[in-house]
């Protein structure tokens, strides 16, 4: 296959396949005219860094599952140093959620603090002598 062939089975570009190639992703086979030329298997080795990257994985992280496709395994994530990087991305895909559910928890305790200070003034204001009370636009008295 020519360039645009893979590129548009694995729904990409030819710079997109060019690049790999340059971070050694992909081979970098010619024929004798000097067109790059691709076959099934990388293809297949295409597709899985595509499907990683659209998981949110780096360039860098595809390496391992790409190296074991080459290896001659069925499925680019059957190695070791494949497992090794799914377990990398979980522990850090752990510790974003984590800290996304400390933001949720501090925002979502907001509303009610806001609805007691915005209370609190008016609650003021039926006590004789208390605070007169200030025009939401942050004037002063009414």
């Amino acid at each position: 296959m020519r360039i645009g062939e893979p590129a548009a089975r694995a729904g990409t570009t030819t710079r997109t396949l060019r690049y790999h190639e340059s971070r050694w992703l992909l081979p970098a086979r010619r024929n004798g005219n000097g067109y790059r030329t691709y076959d099934e298997s990388d293809l297949r080795q295409l597709r899985q860094i595509r499907t990683l990257q659209d998981s949110g994985f780096g360039l860098e992280e595809t390496r391992p599952f790409v190296e074991c496709l080459r290896a001659g395994h069925p499925e680019g994530d059957s190695c070791p140093a494949s497992l090794q990087v799914y377990r990398r991305e979980l522990g850090e895909l752990d510790t974003l959620i984590a800290e996304l559910g400390a933001v949720r928890e501090q925002v979502g305790r907001q509303p009610a603090r806001a609805e007691a200070a915005r209370a609190a003034p008016a609650a003021d204001a039926a006590v004789p002598g208390g605070p007169e009370p200030e025009c939401e636009r942050g004037g002063g008295p009414r």
